[in-house]
């Protein structure tokens, strides 16, 4: 049997917190900034936590038991 790969686009895109939790950046921080608030850019430029519906999901391609 070959090893099992990692996804290579969710390895770049998570991380795995310190209690297990998996961290992700928030979307809409690239372009067309002029436009939104000087708060909401802030707190775009802050991680987030991957929901619990989708933690299985991402735990799947990360191969992560």
């Amino acid at each position: 049997m070959p090893k099992v790969k990692t996804k290579s686009s969710a390895k770049k895109r998570f991380k795995l917190s310190g209690t297990g939790k998996i961290r992700r950046k928030h979307a809409f921080k690239s372009h067309i900034l002029t436009k939104k608030s000087t708060k909401q850019k802030r707190n775009l430029t802050q991680m987030g936590n991957v929901h619990e519906s989708d933690e299985g999901r991402v735990k799947a391609m990360l191969r992560i038991g």
